[in-house]
């Protein structure tokens, strides 16, 4: 297993991205964006195409020097997910495992070695969790079984509410301190019964995993996903947001359009990050139709009940 990692303005990226951009000022009334540890986004984040050139590679994003983003290649799977993976001085974090066909494992391994050793160190704790348990998120679950230093959160809600601390599903929040890094876990039901978001402290990314992105937001439990939304809303509003970072990137860089499902190659692809605003647009929907959710087409995502 090899990533291919370049750098350029700043950051670490894969070859194919080539451009950062840095997190946005924020308003007055929230917490001074200097309390949070910057980061920078390609970009880009092409996944390539329908056919893999030798051994498939994960495409490696180094956010920060404690924050990697990782993709799945087109090639392995047209769903290409994103994982994140987050270090604190004990232990570090993984959301999800991707889609299946690809060594996950060896590819967090190589992150995790480059990590320790410029840390000087030689080993930390691994806490694998899951935005959600659909199979685009956990296929690659079986890879970390048994490993030592490795803690796989199990998928169902009762797990997550235990693993994370949640008194009552869901309207409580969780949490999990990696080592001078705390991670609030918000429930947010409705695309499936253990969806969870995370909001780092440390850089305000607030990960949403299939609930929210530039895409087809697909609800399941339609009641559910109206309250887990406006919770999300109610969630920003009081913390410094620097980015909102899903599990897919579905539409085109040109407004209100997705590429069907099943493409593989999108080249021209909506950017990765959205915002508080593009959340407070999704709310105010659901809002407006009282219940009874319809297929909506917005500028950057879809809502399809």
């Amino acid at each position: 297993m090899r990533i291919l990692f370049f750098r350029a303005a700043g950051c670490l990226a894969i070859a194919a991205l080539t451009a950062c951009s840095r997190a946005p000022t924020v308003k007055a009334n929230r917490v001074p964006i200097s309390t949070v540890e910057s980061g920078v986004l390609p970009a880009s984040f092409y996944a390539g195409g329908a056919r893999c050139e030798g051994v498939p590679r994960f495409l490696v994003h180094r956010y920060n020097a404690n924050l990697f983003i990782m993709r799945q290649p087109a090639c392995t799977n047209y769903e290409k997910p994103f994982l994140y993976l987050l270090f604190g001085t004990e232990r570090a974090l993984l959301l999800d495992t991707g889609a299946g066909g690809i060594d996950v494992a060896g590819a967090v391994d190589e992150i995790v070695q480059r990590w320790l050793r410029e840390q000087r160190r030689t080993a930390i704790d691994l806490v694998i969790a899951h935005s959600h348990a659909h199979g685009d998120h956990v296929a690659g679950d079986s890879q970390f079984i048994g490993r030592a230093n490795v803690t796989l959160v199990g998928r169902d809600t009762a797990s997550v509410r235990r693993f994370f601390g949640i008194a009552s599903w869901p309207t409580d929040t969780g949490r999990i301190e990696l080592g001078g890094r705390v991670i609030d876990v918000l429930a947010i039901p409705g695309h499936q019964a253990a969806s969870i978001a995370l909001y780092d402290r440390r850089t305000g990314l607030l990960l949403t995993g299939d609930s929210f992105y530039p895409g087809r937001l697909y609800v399941r439990d339609t009641a559910a996903f109206v309250r887990s939304t406006h919770r999300l809303v109610e969630f920003t509003a009081s913390h410094q947001i620097t980015h909102i970072l899903g599990t897919h990137i579905e539409n085109s860089n040109v407004s209100a359009r997705d590429y069907p499902i099943g493409t593989v190659d999108q080249p021209s692809e909506h950017g990765l990050a959205l915002d508080s605003r593009q959340l407070r647009t999704l709310d105010s929907a659901l809002a407006t139709m009282r219940g009874a959710v319809k297929r909506t087409v917005l500028a950057d995502f879809t809502i399809w009940p």
